[in-house]
């Protein structure tokens, strides 16, 4: 009898059909206190890391663009000034306690226009061939089961001339920073998540999915064997977090 594909949820080895699950578990947990954690965890360094994806995106006014895995919406709260009035945004997510968070957010803030709210699968993008010129997932893609079948929906989606950007934890390149990462990640963050959001396991898995995903060079080839061409990185904080981007033509 043939057995059950696996996969990692952190470091357990679980079947691939049980991790969406076990991570929508975790993001029901915090969702609450998703932004407050980000900005604990990285000292607000978060708030540059994600300008300058945006800054790569090179959307302008009238673009469609679909935030996938976009939770509380920050990305796409980034986006909508430069898209105009006949720009949109489209902010989805698997998870629907963080599109409920990132919606209520944006709505109280008065965000209210040119934005699309969607609940769906990165790797079932249910949009036709060609609806986007620029898809964006931010510290998402390491929670997919198959990361490889989300970048190909992703290109799928994209029209001609079309970009993605991927922010994501990666790998420290920096000589020496890589034991001091592994001590605050493993150490301060899951007390951390305690204290702010009564969830230490879910910030525990949180280090652990950052250090199963691939590292910048494998997912570089990753969105090349998706499609993507002129595909490149650009590493942040050491390497403690890579945008990639990659282009459809």
């Amino acid at each position: 009898m043939a057995q059950p594909e696996t996969t990692h949820f952190g470091y357990q080895k679980v079947p691939a059909a049980e991790k969406a699950g076990k991570v929508a578990g975790v993001f029901d947990s915090v969702a609450s206190k998703y932004d407050v954690m980000n900005d604990l965890m990285s000292l607000g360094v978060h708030r540059l890391w994600k300008r300058f994806a945006i800054e790569l995106s090179g959307v302008r006014a009238g673009d469609r663009v679909l935030d996938l895995a976009g939770g509380t919406g920050d990305l796409t709260r980034r986006l909508l000034p430069r898209l105009g009035v006949k720009g949109r945004v489209v902010l989805s997510d698997i998870n629907a306690s963080m599109l409920r968070e990132g919606r209520r957010r944006l709505v109280d803030e008065g965000l209210v226009g040119s934005i699309a709210y969607v609940q769906c699968d990165a790797e079932q993008l249910p949009f036709p061939d060609q609806s986007f010129d620029c898809i964006t997932i931010g510290f998402g893609l390491r929670n997919v089961t198959q990361q490889s079948r989300a970048l190909a929906a992703m290109y799928r989606a994209l029209k001609p001339g079309g970009r993605a950007i991927v922010l994501e934890f990666s790998h420290p390149v920096v000589p020496g920073l890589k034991p001091a990462y592994d001590l605050y990640s493993f150490a301060a963050l899951p007390v951390l998540g305690k204290l702010v959001a009564d969830d230490a396991a879910s910030y525990r898995y949180l280090a652990e999915s950052i250090r199963m995903h691939p590292n910048q060079e494998t997912l570089l080839r990753m969105m090349a064997e998706a499609g993507f061409e002129r595909c490149q990185y650009f590493n942040l904080s050491g390497g403690i977090v890579a945008v990639h981007r990659g282009y459809k033509f």
